[in-house]
Protein backbone atom coordinates (compact mmCIF):
# COMPACT_ATOMS: atom_id res chain seq x y z
CA UNK A 1 0.00 0.00 0.00
CA UNK A 2 1.46 3.26 -1.05
CA UNK A 3 1.14 6.60 0.64
CA UNK A 4 -1.13 8.33 -2.57
CA UNK A 5 -3.43 5.16 -1.91
CA UNK A 6 -3.81 5.78 2.04
CA UNK A 7 -3.97 9.76 1.36
CA UNK A 8 -6.72 8.55 -1.51
CA UNK A 9 -8.49 6.26 1.24
CA UNK A 10 -8.39 9.30 3.88
CA UNK A 11 -9.22 11.32 1.65
CA UNK A 12 -12.78 9.54 0.51
CA UNK A 13 -13.39 9.03 4.41
CA UNK A 14 -13.36 12.93 4.62
CA UNK A 15 -15.48 13.36 2.10
CA UNK A 16 -17.87 10.94 3.11
CA UNK A 17 -18.13 12.11 6.44
CA UNK A 18 -19.24 15.43 5.42
CA UNK A 19 -21.69 14.70 3.09
CA UNK A 20 -23.53 12.84 5.95
CA UNK A 21 -23.32 15.57 8.45
CA UNK A 22 -24.04 18.07 6.24
CA UNK A 23 -27.71 17.69 6.30
CA UNK A 24 -27.46 18.36 10.11
CA UNK A 25 -25.48 20.72 10.31
CA UNK A 26 -27.19 22.95 7.82
CA UNK A 27 -30.71 22.18 9.66
CA UNK A 28 -29.12 23.43 12.96
CA UNK A 29 -27.77 26.23 11.30
CA UNK A 30 -30.66 27.38 9.26
CA UNK A 31 -33.10 26.57 13.36
CA UNK A 32 -30.49 28.67 14.70
CA UNK A 33 -30.92 31.58 12.61
CA UNK A 34 -34.55 31.58 12.66
CA UNK A 35 -34.46 30.81 16.66
CA UNK A 36 -32.35 33.92 16.86
CA UNK A 37 -33.99 36.29 14.52
CA UNK A 38 -37.23 35.46 16.49
CA UNK A 39 -35.32 36.20 19.92
CA UNK A 40 -33.90 39.26 18.37
CA UNK A 41 -37.14 40.34 17.30
CA UNK A 42 -39.03 39.62 20.51
CA UNK A 43 -36.34 40.51 22.98
CA UNK A 44 -36.94 37.15 24.63
CA UNK A 45 -32.97 35.96 25.38
CA UNK A 46 -33.75 32.50 26.92
CA UNK A 47 -30.73 29.92 26.33
CA UNK A 48 -33.46 26.94 25.84
CA UNK A 49 -35.23 28.51 23.54
CA UNK A 50 -33.25 27.57 20.67
CA UNK A 51 -31.78 24.07 21.91
CA UNK A 52 -35.40 22.37 21.54
CA UNK A 53 -35.77 23.89 18.19
CA UNK A 54 -32.69 22.14 17.13
CA UNK A 55 -33.29 19.17 18.24
CA UNK A 56 -36.07 19.07 16.45
CA UNK A 57 -35.12 19.59 13.34
CA UNK A 58 -32.21 17.38 13.88
CA UNK A 59 -33.96 15.03 14.60
CA UNK A 60 -36.61 15.55 11.17
CA UNK A 61 -33.78 15.84 9.12
CA UNK A 62 -31.87 12.56 9.89
CA UNK A 63 -35.93 11.00 9.86
CA UNK A 64 -35.84 11.98 5.90
CA UNK A 65 -32.11 12.04 5.52
CA UNK A 66 -31.17 9.10 7.48
CA UNK A 67 -31.54 6.47 4.43
CA UNK A 68 -29.66 8.39 2.07
CA UNK A 69 -26.98 8.42 5.05
CA UNK A 70 -27.09 5.19 5.20
CA UNK A 71 -26.82 3.83 1.88
CA UNK A 72 -23.43 6.09 1.24
CA UNK A 73 -22.37 4.63 4.51
CA UNK A 74 -22.96 1.46 3.07
CA UNK A 75 -21.55 1.89 0.04
CA UNK A 76 -18.22 3.99 1.05
CA UNK A 77 -17.77 0.56 3.29
CA UNK A 78 -18.46 -1.99 0.44
CA UNK A 79 -16.13 -0.37 -1.67
CA UNK A 80 -13.82 -0.18 1.01
CA UNK A 81 -13.74 -3.96 2.34
CA UNK A 82 -13.85 -5.41 -1.93
CA UNK A 83 -10.63 -2.97 -2.21
CA UNK A 84 -8.95 -5.44 0.54
CA UNK A 85 -7.10 -7.78 -1.72
CA UNK A 86 -5.84 -5.19 -4.35
CA UNK A 87 -4.61 -3.13 -1.50
CA UNK A 88 -2.92 -6.44 0.33
CA UNK A 89 -1.57 -8.21 -2.72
Amino acid sequence: MTPATVIDIGRQAVEVTLLVAAPLFIAALVTGLLISIFQAATQINEMTLSFVPKVIAIFVTLIVAGPWMITLLTDFMTRMFESIPALIG
